[in-house]
């Protein structure tokens, strides 16, 4: 499997951006950090792709005109 297919948990994501989990849960509700729930009887258990996370991050690069 390769690194851009693997699914990460919401742990994982915040470990690798170092901020809270609870930071993550929201971006997912939100809607801006696409994930998919695999939980089930109203549990939410997400994993979020590496590529939908690259792609969270790119969105949210600064430049020096921001």
């Amino acid at each position: 499997m390769s690194s851009e297919s693997k699914e990460l948990t919401v742990e994982q994501v915040a470990e690798e951006l170092q901020v809270h989990k609870n930071l993550v849960y929201s971006w997912i509700q939100a809607g801006e950090l696409p994930a998919i729930d695999i939980g089930r009887r109203g549990k939410h258990v997400y994993r979020i792709s590496r590529a939908d996370l690259n792609a969270f991050k790119q969105a949210r690069r600064t430049t020096r005109d921001n």
